[in-house]
């Protein structure tokens, strides 16, 4: 199968990474070619550890990068592509400009998926013609390891797209489940229960960033804390996504002031080098000073 992925970010080379790992046919696109190429520059580098893991000969690791062009160019990506997932930042209004760009150059019957992790599918498939064939694939970050996608279901996706999308995930080897198109769907909703808990309790000094992530870790038997995947994901996204669950649902969900502080001081997370925590080369040295 061709797959154009549009947007060469974290998310976005994430999911060109496992659908040319799984077999297919990857064009991954950005509008900026160093993007581009730092995109595959990461999906290389994650194919290596997964080489050094005994988790891919050396062999399947080469093969799934030979499947994979990168281009800024959109006709390139989708032209002949059976389904195009949208990774682009989470702004309704260039995510409508990308679909309507994607309907005037991919084939009618192209399978549109998109990434969002919270905005209405149902209103982006309302800008094409075709919006039977929209659907929202949600992975999760990092997507080469996460095994859970979110099918989200919109008013007009039809019967046959959503068993395609079931199909499709099935055969990336990972696990789907259905949510009917709702503010924050499943997953983005209970994350940001989770998050903005744990940013109030460290405004307030129940517990240091460390030791909140710690409990969280260990007592739910969680892969990373609330904290750190606040930073994995950026601050950015995280106050962009609680201030539309606002407006949306309520004010349970107003992002926390030392939230807002981290991104007006451009403190957005890894991408960032310091968000709850200090990184480098995406690896946690230390934490923020303001949090410690």
């Amino acid at each position: 199968m061709n797959i154009g992925v549009l947007g060469a970010g974290t998310m976005g080379h994430g999911i060109a990474q496992v659908n040319a790992s799984a077999g297919h046919n990857v064009t991954l696109r950005d509008v900026d070619p160093d993007i581009v190429e730092q995109g595959i520059q990461s999906i290389a580098q994650n194919l290596d550890g997964a080489v050094e893991l005994n988790k891919a000969t050396p062999e399947e690791a080469e093969a799934a990068l030979e499947r994979i062009e990168g281009t800024t160019d959109l006709d390139t990506a989708v032209s002949d592509a059976d389904l195009v997932i949208e990774a682009v930042p989470e702004d309704m209004d260039l995510k409508k400009s990308i679909f309507a760009d994607i309907e005037t150059a991919a084939p009618a019957d192209t399978i549109i998926g998109t990434n969002t992790s919270s905005l209405s599918v149902t209103e982006l498939a309302g800008t094409l013609d075709r919006p039977e064939r929209v659907v929202g694939l949600h992975f999760f970050n990092p997507t080469h390891i996460l095994p859970l996608v979110e099918v989200i279901i919109a008013e007009q996706t039809s019967a046959e797209t959503e068993a395609f999308a079931h199909d499709y995930v099935d055969e990336l080897g990972k696990t789907a489940t259905t949510i009917r198109d709702f503010p924050g769907f499943a997953s983005s909703r209970l994350s940001a229960m989770f998050s903005r808990e744990a940013i109030v309790m460290v405004q307030q000094g129940v517990a240091s960033v460390e030791d909140i992530d710690r409990t969280f870790r260990i007592g739910f038997n969680m892969p990373m804390g609330p904290l750190e995947l606040v930073d994995h994901t950026g601050v950015d996204v995280n106050v962009g996504v609680l201030e539309y669950l606002t407006e949306e649902i309520g004010e349970r969900f107003r992002p926390p002031q030392l939230l807002r502080r981290k991104y007006r001081a451009g403190k957005l997370g890894q991408k960032t080098g310091e968000g709850f925590y200090v990184w480098e080369d995406g690896e946690i040295v230390g934490v923020s000073g303001e949090d410690s």
